[in-house]
């Protein structure tokens, strides 16, 4: 385990060697063989550590390896005085981060291995920049689920958003593609904001960033459940980076437009990285959450809320992979749910078997597309069930898995988070009970529109042969519905003369049979007791939701959040625990049995109820308007504040500055005027009154002696007359 350091190594060193090398000189299979031997390295790697913990016994599980001092010690303010802020570059292996290095290379590993055949039609260069920008990508994601403070999280936080800015955008020359990448970027900048502020409190408040320390520290201090001090204020903030990493309301509006990116971006972002980051991080605070109440219930309402709101958008989407989006933001919905409820162990569950089935589900759309080439609006598939078995059969196990049906993995995890509402709060269980019928007929109704009923896609040359009618489409090119056929001008999966609808190739549908095992399997490690289980996972993951400091077996336990959660719990029967599962089955085949009616044995009625709730449909067809509200209100107000600022700098500020420098000229004008005029106009006239009055008085000095006598007798004579006057 001392290895660990390798784990993200190794991603960071495949996507430096594409990056720097593979865009120039690596063909495109290299580049393809580099990234995935990597992945693969940090995968049995991963494996390695966590087999070695779970060698160590239960109370004993947490490993710190410290690569390097980072920061050195700076003296900084903290409520106690001056402290010494110290940061080490390290890591922290316990339950939660094995879970999550399992998921992230597992399920990464696969997405890379698919991408080789999905990107095989992109541009040499392309393709390695692509594979860099995944290599770094789950560099900085497995940074952030292994950092052991507050600090190396953060690195790998911001990295994971500059990555999915890259990603999204990787077709930077489409602009719906560019947009949504910078749509990403802000968005989840404003989350950061407040992932700071909560960053900062923390410090200020605890001395360190160190996540154990901090959690013994908040096991000591009193829970608010009165009032809201100084630990609601940090686990709010946190929370705010929580819902921009991971779309909650309000900042979930980046995510469904992340399906500009290539479908294993969608797939690597939507089910086991970036999105998840929030889960993880309020997960890893479980202790100062469970001692914030009144933060926890804001948790729960908006992680239900947004299941429930991108739920009912996903009912009336056409974009198969902008369903599985909305789909995406319901689920993590449903696990800050669970963490509001107190139900951490339920929600990094449901984190795991969400990232298999979404994994699977994303990638199989992949596929679609790659067959339909290009095509995403469900409208136009149907029946591709024969023609692509594969995929058709991995992605009704998705579905299957996503709606909670037994014995798939999402029945586990999502009974298991309706549980714990319905002890917690009866109304949250309510909404996320509809949530959960929502989530089984959207997801049928995908698997319909796409795979059963009757074909309605472009034809094909060949094609009328194949469905038993001519083609009165093909010679114009265009479908029976008006729409143009398919041609080799998508990306990543061009085909040049389109021959119809036809199977992935062994790389793709690899990955889709080995996510669908994951997707069967993986609910097993959490079989609840009231079916005679063990609930290995939760007993597994409990120690990382406490203050216990048991690396090396120091210390003791602080007040473990899990068992007061526990002991808060009121108790109910095994016979209600199985009811509510019973009928939480009972809603899924609902929901299926609803969308098999309204789409593959009676389509009419999904066509009358639209135009029958026309208001209402039109109001999920546009997301509830959301982004328009955006719109008019935050962004018009941001850009007309903008130019506002623009027009006082160049009006008030320019003006003044412009204003100075005329007002300057103008009295250097002045200035130079009155000194040619009235201060030269002195000096000249002095120097004229001085050269008329040397005239004239140089007119006097004759150089007669006769002139100066009589000067000197008038001289006597007025003497003696004035003096004879006076006296």
């Amino acid at each position: 385990m001392k290895y660990i350091w390798l784990i993200p190594l190794l991603p960071g060193a495949g996507a430096a060697i594409n990056g720097l090398i593979g865009i120039r000189s690596f063909s495109r299979k290299t580049a393809g063989v580099v990234a995935c031997t990597m992945m693969t390295a940090a995968l049995a790697l991963s494996l390695f550590a966590f087999w070695q913990l779970l060698g160590l016994p239960s109370e004993s599980r947490a490993f710190d390896v410290v690569i390097a001092q980072w920061i050195p010690s700076i003296p900084l303010m903290t409520q106690h005085g001056v402290g010494g802020l110290q940061i080490p570059w390290g890591f922290r292996l316990d339950p939660l981060s094995g879970l999550m290095i399992l998921v992230v290379t597992g399920i990464g590993t696969l997405i890379h291995v698919y991408s080789t055949a999905y990107m095989a039609e992109e541009p040499r260069g392309g393709v390695a920049r692509f594979f860099c920008y995944l290599n770094l990508f789950c560099f900085f994601m497995l940074m952030l689920v292994l950092g052991n403070n507050f600090l190396v999280m953060f690195v790998g936080w911001e990295g994971v958003g500059l990555c999915s800015y890259l990603l999204i955008g990787y077709w930077y020359e489409k602009k719906s593609a560019s947009d949504a990448g910078k749509k990403a970027f802000i968005t989840n900048r404003i989350g950061d904001w407040g992932f700071v502020l909560g960053v900062f409190l923390i410090y200020y408040m605890f001395g360190t960033f160190d996540f154990r320390a901090v959690q013994n520290a908040a096991a000591t201090m009193t829970v608010e459940t009165t009032h809201f001090g100084v630990l609601s204020f940090i686990c709010l903030f946190l929370f705010v980076g929580a819902t921009g990493k991971s779309a909650q309301i309000p900042l979930y509006v980046w995510l469904p437009d992340a399906m500009e990116g290539p479908t294993p971006v969608s797939a690597l972002i939507h089910a086991a990285t970036m999105v998840t980051a929030g889960v993880y991080m309020v997960g890893r605070n479980a202790v100062l959450f469970s001692h914030a109440p009144m933060v926890m219930q804001i948790v729960a309402i908006v992680g239900v809320l947004t299941a429930f709101m991108a739920a009912s958008i996903g009912l009336v989407q056409y974009d198969i992979k902008r369903v599985l989006a909305y789909s995406t933001v319901s689920q993590l919905g449903y696990m800050f749910t669970a963490m509001g409820v107190g139900a951490f162990s339920a929600g990094a569950f449901h984190l795991m078997t969400h990232a298999f089935f979404k994994a699977l589900l994303f990638l199989g759309s992949g596929s679609v597309i790659h067959a339909m080439a290009g095509e995403q609006d469900m409208r136009h598939m149907g029946g591709l069930k024969k023609y692509m078995p594969v995929t058709f059969a991995t992605m009704f196990i998705g579905t299957l898995a996503i709606a909670g049906i037994p014995p798939l993995s999402g029945f586990f995890s999502k009974d298991e988070i309706l549980f714990r509402a319905f002890i917690n709060n009866k109304a949250i269980w309510v909404i996320a009970v509809a949530t959960a019928l929502m989530t089984a007929f959207y997801m049928f109704r995908l698997v319909s529109m796409t795979f059963l009923g009757a074909y309605r896609g472009p034809e094909w040359e060949g094609a009328g042969a194949a469905h038993g009618h001519a083609d009165p489409a093909h010679a114009s090119g265009h479908d029976a519905h008006g729409h143009a056929a398919p041609d080799d001008h998508g990306h990543g999966h061009g085909h040049g003369a389109w021959h119809g609808p036809h199977e992935s190739p062994t790389p793709m549908t690899f990955p889709l049979m080995a996510l669908a095992v994951g997707a069967v399997v993986a609910g097993f490690f959490g079989i609840p007791a009231a079916l005679n289980g063990p609930n290995t996972i939760e007993h597994f993951l409990e120690p990382s939701f406490t203050a216990q400091a048991v690396a090396g077996g120091e210390g003791h336990a602080a007040a473990p959040a899990a068992e007061a959660e526990h002991e808060a719990e009121p108790h109910v029967s095994r016979g209600v625990e199985l009811g509510l599962m019973g009928f939480s089955v009972l809603i899924a085949a609902a929901g299926i049995g609803l969308a098999r009616k309204f789409y593959v044995t009676s389509p009419e009625i999904s066509q009358g109820l639209a135009e029958q709730w026309a208001g209402p449909h039109k109001l999920l067809s546009n997301k509830y308007y959301v982004d328009e509200l955006y719109n008019a209100t935050v962004i018009s107000g941001t850009l007309a504040s903008g130019r506002g600022l623009w027009s006082f700098d160049r009006n008030v500020v320019d003006g003044a500055v412009n204003g100075t420098g005329w007002l300057t000229v103008i009295s250097a004008w002045f200035s130079g005027l009155t000194d040619s005029t009235v201060v030269d106009g002195v000096v000249n006239l002095v120097g004229r009154v001085c050269e008329e009055g040397s005239y004239w008085f140089r007119r006097l000095q004759t150089g007669l002696v006769q002139n100066y006598a009589l000067l000197m007798v008038f001289g006597v004579f007025a003497f003696v007359t004035i003096y004879l006057f006076v006296r």
